[in-house]
């Protein structure tokens, strides 16, 4: 089966002449359906701009991105709008939630700009809200829900219809452990689910969801490991017996 994403020799460079900054060099990447994998690195390290890249959000400089087998870089702008609204979601830290629009409406929106009907990105977008417990909660505004519910939404808005892609961007950031905790489990019960996850976190705690770490230094993958025993880990069956 070919992998959901795939980075190829991908490289990213802004500027040029002494201002010239290598973002990322010659990344090789690829994850697969129902695998979560972990980005870690310091501060200016490309983690950022590898998830922009493989969301379509930026072009790379050098390289070939595959989203499910079909190469980025082979598409139209319009194109390339059409399935970051169809095939990828995206969690933030801020949560970019509109203020104006509630909870389900902010998880429908994007289905409903690809043209999916106004019925059925409802009912997709009910659906992935009882997920998380948010079904009683459709119709309140972003600031009338605490931290932690806006943050489950975003997941919500993420991963409703027929998404292949899942990227997160310290996506429990501005979350107390706890709470930052309950995200990640419904990240990974995404991939469990099918999605192929990508998560840039600082916290290794929150990494150990992971199928696999990547560790990222100066634009270049240094390193890839399984994590260590953590939570996901502790709550299977296997650990429990």
């Amino acid at each position: 089966m070919a992998p959901v994403l795939e980075l190829r020799d991908v490289s990213k460079v802004y500027g040029s002449g002494a201002g010239e900054v290598h973002a990322l060099r010659a990344v090789d990447l690829a994850v697969k359906a129902g695998e979560l994998v972990a980005v870690m690195g310091p501060s200016g390290s490309g983690k950022s701009t590898l998830l922009t890249i493989a969301g379509t959000l930026e072009e790379a400089s050098s390289g070939d991105v595959l989203i499910a087998g079909a190469a980025v870089s082979s598409l139209s702008k319009n194109e390339r709008a059409s399935l970051r609204r169809r095939s990828i979601g995206y969690v933030f830290q801020d949560f970019n939630l509109l203020a104006g629009l509630s909870a389900l409406e902010n998880v429908t929106l994007p289905m409903e700009l690809d043209g999916v009907a106004v019925k059925a990105a409802r009912a997709a977008g009910l659906e992935a809200l009882r997920r998380f417990d948010l079904a009683g909660k459709a119709d309140r505004y972003p600031d009338e829900l605490s931290g932690g519910e806006r943050q489950r939404v975003a997941v919500a808005r993420a991963i409703a219809g027929d998404r292949r892609l899942l990227l997160a961007d310290e996506p429990t950031g501005a979350l107390d452990s706890a709470n930052g905790e309950a995200v990640m489990r419904l990240v990974r019960a995404a991939c469990q689910e099918g999605v192929a996850g990508v998560i840039v976190t600082h916290d290794a705690q929150l990494a150990s969801w992971a199928d696999r770490i990547v560790f990222i230094r100066d634009g270049r993958i240094v390193d890839q490991t399984a994590p260590l025993p953590g939570p996901e880990t502790l709550l299977t069956p296997d650990a429990a017996s």
